[in-house]
């Protein structure tokens, strides 16, 4: 049989099958879902709360809205809290431990999953090097000079787009939601469901292209498609990660990665002058990609079970090493 119990506190039922496992009381997806629109609609939100006419890349800009996404990603495990008092889940870990945030396999969690991302991007990365002007040592010291990396750390746009943005949008989007959908669905329909919160999150960027006319209008929504499918596609990969690691690490060095790196420039690959040997690194990589995908993000290397698979009310293979 079942045990159900209900605090005074919670307006949810808990249910606890005969063997133990987690069973979602009714109702919880709902508050799931609405908990995740609430949470995106605050992030995006947090970005217009000032008014300017100067573009979004404009330094003053990107430190105003510094100021308000940090206040609202600061504020977002309050989100899960209450969603985890209203709902009347108890999970064994910590809330941090639920978001990510804890050292049991952290080491593995901050070099597998960017080793993985960097071996998806062979091709590019081999494009960079042939096309680099410098030599490997001339590389190696410029990314051991103090004073690059000064400059990198005055460079707002650098800020936002390498550290800013990874971290907010994988605690928010990743860390925060995840453990809110996991116990109303299995893990696998969570990173799926997940990165829709997060593809349409971008959108707001079709906003401040029509106001500043960067483009035909046509032109905008058709980059806006490609955009939330790309952004989709990335955030069900970092999911994965969060899901297989339980770590907030891997997620956030794999997005300042690629925001690095940016899409693949298939087209100019095609047009360069040794593009037999990119493309076959292209090929390559994506081929050693998902060879590696699973046992580099084995939970056995990050502690088992990993936090937010202990809130799957059915087992899943994204939580078995």
């Amino acid at each position: 049989g079942t045990t159900i119990g209900q605090d005074s506190r919670h307006c949810l039922s808990v249910v606890i099958g005969s063997n133990g496992e987690f069973v979602p009381p009714d109702g919880i997806c709902w508050v799931s879902v609405l908990s995740c629109l609430l949470l995106a609609c605050s992030y995006v939100g947090s970005l217009y709360v000032w008014r300017s006419d100067l573009p979004r890349d404009h330094p003053a800009v990107i430190k105003r809205r510094f100021t308000s996404v940090l206040i609202v990603s600061a504020l977002s495990p309050v989100f899960v809290w209450t969603w985890k008092v209203y709902t009347g889940v108890m999970p064994g870990p910590s809330l941090l431990a639920l978001m990510g945030i804890r050292f049991e396999g952290l080491i593995p969690a901050i070099i597998l999953p960017l080793l993985l991302t960097m071996v998806l991007f062979l091709g590019p990365l081999i494009q960079l090097a042939m096309d680099c002007p410098w030599g490997f040592m001339d590389g190696i010291r410029v990314a051991l000079d103090p004073w690059f990396w000064a400059l990198c750390l005055r460079d707002m746009r650098w800020l936002r787009n390498q550290v800013v943005a990874p971290l907010t949008e994988e605690l928010v989007f990743r860390a925060c939601m995840l453990p809110m959908l996991v116990p109303c669905a299995s893990p696998s329909t969570a990173m799926l469901t997940c990165p829709l919160f997060f593809g349409v999150a971008h959108f707001h960027h079709v906003i401040e292209l029509l106001r500043f006319r960067q483009g035909s209008v046509s032109g905008i929504f058709l980059a806006a498609v490609f955009q939330f499918s790309y952004t989709a596609v990335f955030g069900a990969y970092t999911a994965f990660i969060f899901i297989r690691t339980g770590h907030l690490v891997g997620p956030v060095l794999c997005h300042s990665f690629c925001n690095h790196m940016g899409f693949p420039a298939l087209s100019t690959a095609m047009e360069h002058r040794q593009r037999l040997t990119i493309l076959s690194c292209y090929l390559l990589g994506v081929l050693l990609f998902l060879l590696l995908l699973f046992p580099l993000t084995d939970p056995l290397y990050y502690g088992l079970p990993t936090p937010v698979c202990t809130l799957a009310s059915v087992p899943s293979s994204l939580c078995i090493s």
